[in-house]
């Protein structure tokens, strides 16, 4: 018979100290094993935790499950996991995008007088992780940490645009085209159209397609291994960010992505890359 009890919020955990206790348990099985490894067994980790046999077995099932630890195939003994590697990865790699990324988002917010923004793809949608404000006090405000949709905004067609095709389809085929309002793009015919002109002009523009009257422009950013990780993107209101501005403005954004790439290790050619320099504009 199925279970019929509720995963708990994690602000609710604070409230139930055997999952907490849980949690510090399998933390303490990881720090076991980073510091007195490289590989233990079940009763090496139960002895030195002062757990039961069974708890530990209970942990370490959950763990390898999760790819956090794995067992060695000879002697049946536990190491850490590719997931860790992977996280770390990760979290490095964001921490050095945005301490990297942050004099070319205040460099082109003071171009464009518009705040500025880098997404990376989370899931099926675009997380904002670091931005730099408008001067203005009518602005978009910071977004980091907030998770945006794909097909509307223009990091998110930034992405799609510039992901390998098989990516971009498995996205689109995942990802539900909700209707913002009535500029925004529901099919996956007109997206896919969208995705050619971006690829073709360098960048991506969601003209009110989330909200009335905001615009954005986004351009791709590219790391060492010519993979798309992120988008560089302004945002701002459409009667500062006219039609009329949107072919010098648009550039600035390209130029700053495509600094922030040279700057990650990109190498490839890219649209006009030696225009736009930190600090100065030619």
């Amino acid at each position: 018979m199925a279970s019929t009890a509720k995963i708990k919020p994690v602000a609710d955990l604070n409230d139930s100290p055997y999952q907490v206790q849980v949690l510090d348990r399998a933390l303490g099985i990881l720090d076991s094993l980073s510091q007195e490894g490289p590989e233990l067994g079940p009763a090496e980790l139960s002895e030195r935790l002062g757990l039961h046999k069974s708890t530990v077995h209970r942990l370490l099932m959950v763990l390898e499950r999760h790819r956090l630890i794995e067992r060695g195939p000879q002697n049946g003994k536990y190491r850490l996991g590719m997931k860790l590697f992977e996280l770390g990865s990760q979290a490095v790699a964001q921490l050095d995008l945005r301490e990297r990324a942050k004099p070319y988002l205040e460099r082109v917010v003071s171009l464009t007088g518009e705040t500025a923004h880098i997404c990376i793809l989370n899931g099926d949608r675009m997380l904002s992780i670091i931005n730099v404000e408008s001067p203005h006090t009518l602005r978009s405000p910071s977004t980091v940490g907030q998770r945006t949709p794909l097909h509307c905004t223009s990091v998110g067609k930034t992405l799609l645009a510039f992901l390998p095709e098989d990516e971009a389809d498995e996205l689109l085929n995942n990802c539900k085209l909700t209707r913002y309002t009535e500029r925004t793009l529901t099919t996956r015919m007109k997206l896919k159209a969208e995705m050619k002109l971006i690829r073709r002009r360098g960048y991506a523009m969601d003209n009110g397609e989330i909200e009335e009257g905001l615009r954005c422009l986004g351009a791709p950013v590219w790391d060492y291994t010519g993979k798309v990780i992120a988008a560089l993107s302004i945002a701002g209101p459409a009667f500062r960010l006219i039609e009329a501005r949107i072919p010098a403005v648009s550039q600035d954004v390209i130029d700053a992505a495509n600094c922030l790439s040279k700057e990650l290790g990109y190498t490839e050619d890219l649209h006009k890359p030696d225009r736009w320099k930190q600090g100065e504009k030619k």
